[in-house]
């Protein structure tokens, strides 16, 4: 395994919208590939067409083309060597038949023949009788298949064309032990196990014999998947073991659960739809109900602060450091600081991550952002003007899309103001202030920060009133909101006419 060529793959079924805990799998693969010189695959396991779903394949794609996590291969993405990458079009190439005979001719696997009828009769008469139902080593010799059938009558039945299923033939008492990079030792008892199906009449195979033959045929050297498939591993354990394997097993590596961010259990798209957040990389509208589900990227939210907040989801740095580009990422990597416990979800923890790579963005970047929302709302203005007030509001944003309700007073007047504010500060004492203040702003020469901030200060002292009972009043005058960038710094921006016109118009719709 030392002289194998790194080669991971994320291998999503296209049953519907990726799951942000899919991503952050797909992200794990894209860096221990990276990390180690070597191949990340995507491939599409859509052995299951009765929960295909058509656009999930396309959402896939997209979804990791926008979070930067590029396979080196794939579908979607350029064929390698081990194509094609879809296993319904390696079924279709026969790819899988003659690993299921194999199995059948060592004597590792079987035929079946119940109906589901037969199947869930089974079922019943088991937990009637206080067990728990499952088709193995004990149950398998009363129902119809090649082990409990005279072999010429398994023979007639194959020759009519009868529906049937290859099963595995799991031992009865075995110990099977799986070493996971981040777990240690797994053992598991055969008798726990039950004789998976394989492989179906109509040629299909199941996920669980696809997945060992397409990991074997790309040559893949680890399997970094989440922790729901842990029960699996022992089946795919004896499967490498069976088709004479073992010594090219992958490496497993079970990543922990993303869990909700109140109470216990798994993250999903009923505890954002509860609390408001996206569980999806990107809006997603359901084919067969039209119900539409947020996303990420729809949210306002920068692919590399999505990535960034993804990656400590379950992995810790080797310092305190939290703010990360995908490239760094890479150089700082490493399965073995995976944890095994699960890692609560925090919403607010996403959102401040958002917030810091907006600030880490130039105005000028911002503003290239921001000018499509203003020319949205009719509104045209000089770009170094829209960089200043993207400079000014930024520091409050957690996103792009917030810059229009916290800066829409540097592009339009205010139509009200606050009414809380005015009903605290306005009275006959803080209205002479106002005017007096604007009739000071009309002889100022330097107008700046500093200067109007002075002026400020001046008038208040002159009317004998302090400066922080009609700091917040002046604000509301100009801007119509109570909270805001730096005071004099807005100010400055907006300029000394808008400013007098401002305090003007305040005088006269406030005292109305």
């Amino acid at each position: 395994m030392e002289n194998r060529r790194v080669r991971v793959r994320f291998a999503p079924s296209p049953t519907g919208p990726l799951h942000i805990g899919g991503v952050r799998t797909a992200l794990y693969n894209y860096l221990f590939a990276k990390k180690n010189g070597g191949d990340f695959i995507l491939r599409i396991e859509d052995t299951d067409q009765t929960r295909f779903v058509p656009g999930a394949e396309a959402y896939i794609i997209e979804s990791l083309k926008w979070s930067g996590i590029i396979p080196n291969e794939g579908v979607g993405f350029g064929d390698g060597p081990y194509s094609p990458y879809r296993q319904s079009e390696r079924k279709a190439n026969g790819i899988y038949k003659q690993y299921v005979q194999q199995l059948i001719e060592s004597g590792h696997a079987y035929y079946a023949f119940d109906t589901s009828e037969e199947l869930e009769e089974m079922r019943k008469r088991i937990e009637a009788a206080g067990g728990s139902a499952s088709y193995n080593a004990i149950t398998r010799q009363s129902m119809k298949n090649s082990l409990s059938l005279p072999e010429d009558e398994v023979k007639r039945r194959l020759a009519a064309g009868e529906n049937y299923v290859i099963r595995i033939k799991i031992p009865r008492n075995e110990e099977i032990r799986v070493k996971d990079i981040i777990r240690g030792w797994v053992v598991v008892q055969s008798s726990q196990l039950d004789d998976k199906v394989l492989f179906k009449s109509d040629g299909m195979p199941t996920y669980h014999l696809a997945n060992v033959v397409d990991d074997y045929l790309m040559k893949i050297t680890h399997v970094i998947r989440g922790e729901e498939w842990l029960p699996s591993a022992p089946l795919h354990v004896l499967l490498y073991r069976y088709l004479g394997w073992e010594n090219v097993m992958p490496q497993f590596a079970h990543l922990p659960l993303l869990l909700k961010p109140d109470g216990n259990g798994k993250l999903s798209k009923r505890d954002g739809d509860r609390l408001g957040f996206p569980v999806f990389p990107l809006e997603w509208k359901d084919p067969s109900s039209g119900e539409i589900s947020s996303g990420y990227r729809e949210k306002g939210y920068f692919p590399e602060a999505f990535v960034n907040m993804l990656a400590l989801l379950g992995w810790h740095t080797s310092g305190n450091r939290e703010l990360f580009s995908l490239e760094e990422l890479v150089q700082e990597f490493s399965l073995d600081r995976v944890s095994k416990s699960g890692a609560k979800f925090d919403p607010e923890k996403t959102k401040w991550f958002n917030q810091q790579y907006l600030r880490a963005k130039t105005d000028t970047e911002l503003a290239k952002k921001f000018i499509p929302v203003l020319t949205q709302k009719g509104i045209k203005a000089d770009e170094n003007y829209i960089e200043q007030v993207c400079k000014l509001i930024k520091e409050k944003s957690h996103f792009i899309n917030e810059f229009w309700e916290l800066g829409n007073y540097f592009f339009t007047e205010p139509a009200e103001y606050d009414k809380e504010v005015i009903k605290k500060r306005w009275n006959e004492n803080s209205a002479k202030f106002i005017f007096e203040l604007k009739e000071a702003f009309k002889t100022c020469s330097d107008f700046t920060a500093a200067e109007t901030e002075k002026l400020f200060k001046q008038t208040a002292e002159k009317l004998g009133i302090n400066p922080g009972h009609v700091m917040q009043l002046f604000r509301v005058c100009i801007s119509g909101v109570g909270g805001g960038p730096a005071l004099f710094e807005v100010v400055t921006l907006l300029g000394k006419e808008k400013i007098v016109q401002r305090l003007e118009t305040a005088l006269n719709k406030i005292e109305k």
